[in-house]
């Protein structure tokens, strides 16, 4: 077969096709000016013959009492309910720091001696925790004996002007001792010896434990120097983090309920005494101090703590918490209109305590509404109406100008003649 038979043969091809689906179109415009009149003025019926629940007008959905029991819905009351507000959160326990004491020697010296000589070891309050020699002491101890025998001596003088009770210096000596931390009991233990001690006794300033200790036996240390730390436990603190949304309903004073792991079973009380004004930047929290008796000691630093915190319970307005829908710009609830009809309310929530949530406004006192299964009223719902906007936009299509169908006729005049089209024109005859 030469090259122009077989440009003749697929021109001939060509035509035929396009003549056929001349053909096709002018025949099936027919049909769809008949289809879309018949969609036009049976959307309703579509709409209510759809499998599944019914929607019968804007925001409300119809449903019978077999799909009721086939979706799971269930429905809560609209009351007023004592609402109360608790707050839920986790806390450490730290040492109270109004209970905490240092020892720092007033002079330099030497120790001697260790009474105390390791951390978590519990104390009282004047038990000795270590002996210091120090030179500067012995020193002001053999003026003070100076001083006595001198009082001693000026009392027995027969010269004329010269007071016989004159204790100026010895009272002088004793004070200068007392300053340096040396206790009234010493000081008359060296009176009574006439001998000055080589050590002074530095003693515990409270009762409780030494959870610090910077000292060891033989040391030089200087005045000022810190030796040990001494923590009262009677008392604990419990840090506790607030959220942000719920720094606001936590007061100075309010009672406060803790649990630990290491004792279940066992709740102990404390009280809120301050309140961080401060907001964290990173974690967003707010902390709480909870001061929390500890007579037994069973409660240590470092435990981790479940906090419940109590404040007034007022009543009001409330759903339970399931039956709210947040879609990100308003919250939504479902009310109950009777005979199977269910449509959406808008509500403005306030406080959540619980599985209760208070409702500012949008609901009364009274009102059922759906508490399961919201989720798929709610997609039917929007089904119902995005349904209904498609079919109303598939009607207004058909009478758009700009969507008129191609008359035939003009198809035929084009279709017979190839010569116009380009690509398409047909080879000289040899």
């Amino acid at each position: 077969m030469t090259r122009a038979q077989r440009v003749t043969l697929w021109t001939g091809a060509a035509v035929v096709v396009v003549i056929v689906i001349s053909t096709t179109v002018k025949k099936s415009g027919h049909t769809i000016y008949s289809s879309n009149d018949s969609a036009k003025s049976s959307s309703t019926t579509q709409m209510n013959d759809m499998p599944g629940m019914s929607s019968t007008s804007a925001g409300v959905v119809a449903l019978t009492p077999r799909q009721i029991q086939q979706l799971g819905v269930t429905f809560g009351t609209v009351a007023l309910r004592p609402l109360s507000n608790e707050v839920r959160t986790v806390g450490t326990v730290v040492v109270n720091e109004t209970r905490l004491a240092k020892v720092t020697p007033k002079f330099s010296g030497y120790v001697e001696k260790l009474y105390v000589n390791f951390v978590g070891q519990p104390v009282r309050r004047g038990e000795p925790l270590a002996a210091i020699f120090s030179p500067d002491l012995v020193a002001a101890e053999q003026e003070l004996l100076v001083s006595a025998r001198l009082s001693r001596t000026i009392g027995t003088s027969s010269v004329p002007c010269v007071s016989g009770s004159n204790t100026d210096l010895l009272a002088a000596a004793k004070e200068r001792l007392r300053l340096w931390d040396v206790s009234d009991a010493q000081i008359d233990e060296v009176l009574r010896t006439g001998r000055p001690m080589r050590t002074v006794t530095l003693s515990a300033p409270a009762a409780g434990f030494v959870i610090d200790k910077k000292v060891v036996q033989g040391q030089s240390i200087q005045a000022g120097e810190e030796l040990y730390t001494i923590a009262d436990l009677s008392d604990v603190w419990v840090e506790a983090q607030l959220r942000e949304e719920d720094a606001g309903r936590v007061r100075i004073g309010a009672g406060a309920t803790l649990q630990f792991t290491s004792y279940p079973g066992r709740p102990f009380t404390g009280r809120v005494t301050y309140i961080d004004p401060i907001l964290g930047e990173q974690a967003r929290t707010v902390k709480a101090r909870i001061t929390v008796p500890n007579s037994d000691g069973r409660i240590k630093p470092g435990m981790y703590a479940t906090v419940i915190l109590n404040s007034s319970t007022q009543s009001a307005l409330t759903v339970p918490r399931s039956a709210v829908v947040q879609t990100g710009e308003r919250a939504l609830v479902f009310v109950d209109l009777g005979n199977g009809r269910l449509t959406a309310q808008t509500v403005r929530l306030g406080r959540t305590s619980g599985d209760l949530v208070e409702v500012l406004s949008g609901l009364a006192s009274g009102q059922r509404v759906v508490t399961s299964a919201q989720f798929l009223i709610d997609s039917e719902s929007n089904l119902g109406e995005v349904m209904k906007s498609m079919i109303g936009m598939r009607g207004q299509g058909d009478t758009m100008s700009g969507m008129a169908p191609v008359r035939s006729s003009a198809v035929d005049a084009k279709g017979a003649d190839m010569r116009g089209m380009p690509g398409m024109s047909t080879p000289p005859k040899k």
